[in-house]
């Protein structure tokens, strides 16, 4: 008996071979190698554009088009705004400066880029992701405008939506999505949530999914510690038309990961992440280190939200990351890192498609 486990509403809409969609991960870890090397093997590459300037995501693009005719995607953030007290911004940067003194950081000053220009950069994106016939779209952090998703959909651009209830699920969908990305509390870096409360929106990825299905019309990706042929297999019987996998690919030869990030999940285990909103004001998941433990333990009554403390803890993070100081990084991590492995894109792709077919045979 042929079972073609592949062939899901998802990959239809896509126009990939395998329902595996790499995350868009912001920050550097999506090189155009990485977006390329995922589409080229049958998955959905994706660039993690939410950190990049207009400027920077256009040559990115051009770059991944250069490596692949294969779609694609880029993952973009909804604009956030944070009303911090001028108070809270300051008694967070004195707790700050200790680790800026022990990086030599001379000039540590905070310099936060105004609403009005995030909203300005944001709709350049779009019109650039226009002129560059992007075939696909996700977002994080909220939900596009009506009259943002309508300007996509007229270009023949498939969107994705980031939800972690069902509640959001349905929002996207009623925005006119096409697609929606249900985020489990096991997945790693910064939680999607945007209309309901963080510890409200920690649900495990085998109850959301069934239950999301459930409740609307739109196929659903599942993410969430998923990094093999394994969890593959699990959530499209849960109903899921595909899978996220985001840190599966920070360690992959291809990624633009700091190698100490990399050796971080590589050396970790299920119980050494946590979730946290000390480094960016956002909650997400990472592996724990001295920033989270000192930071959490830290006097300050309030921390500022995102993005003012993501900019007030950017230059630490980078000088650690360049000085070679872990204990100091952001290390995302889902609660899967002993299954994270250093093979190519390619690779983990291939072997998690040869997990999944052996699994069917075994159980058929």
């Amino acid at each position: 008996m042929v079972v073609l486990w592949n062939e899901t509403l998802v990959t239809s809409i896509l126009n990939i071979e395998y329902p595996i969609v790499q995350a868009g991960m912001a920050g550097g870890v999506t090189t155009p190698q990485l977006v390329a090397s995922v589409s080229n093997t049958g998955g959905l590459g994706s660039l993690g554009a939410g950190y990049m300037t207009p400027d920077q995501m256009r040559i990115a693009i051009k770059d991944i088009k250069q490596f692949t005719s294969r779609a694609f995607a880029v993952n973009l953030f909804i604009p956030e705004e944070d009303h911090s007290s001028n108070e809270v911004v300051e008694q967070t940067k004195q707790v700050l400066q200790c680790y800026a003194t022990k990086l030599g950081i001379e000039d540590y000053s905070y310099k936060e880029k105004p609403f009005s220009v995030l909203k300005k950069e944001y709709k350049e994106k779009l019109k650039i992701l226009i002129e560059a016939d992007v075939p696909v779209c996700s977002f994080t952090f909220g939900i596009p405008s009506k009259e943002d998703v309508q300007q996509l959909k007229r270009k023949g651009m498939i969107l994705i939506g980031t939800a972690t209830t069902v509640n959001e699920a349905i929002i996207n969908e009623e925005r006119g999505m096409d697609l929606v990305v249900m985020q489990g509390a096991e997945a790693g870096g910064h939680r999607g949530n945007f209309e309901s409360e963080v510890n409200s929106s920690l649900v495990g990825i085998s109850s959301l999914i069934p239950q999301t299905v459930d409740a609307i019309e739109i196929p659903v990706i599942a993410a969430g510690g998923i990094m093999d042929g394994r969890g593959i297999l699990s959530m499209l019987v849960l109903g899921a038309g595909a899978v996220q996998m985001g840190t599966a690919f920070v360690t992959c030869q291809e990624s633009g990961a700091h190698p100490l990030h990399k050796q971080a999940i590589l050396t970790s285990t299920e119980e050494q992440t946590m979730i946290t909103p000390v480094f960016s004001g956002k909650s997400a998941r990472g592996i724990k280190n001295d920033f989270i433990t000192e930071m959490t333990e830290s006097n300050l009554p309030m921390l500022p939200g995102y993005p003012v403390l993501n900019t007030l803890t950017k230059e630490i993070r980078k000088q650690a990351a360049e000085q070679n100081h872990p204990e100091w990084m952001s290390l995302w991590s889902g609660q899967n890192p002993r299954l994270s492995t250093s093979k190519s894109a390619e690779e983990i792709i291939r072997d998690s498609v040869s997990e999944v077919n052996n699994i069917i045979n075994r159980i058929s």
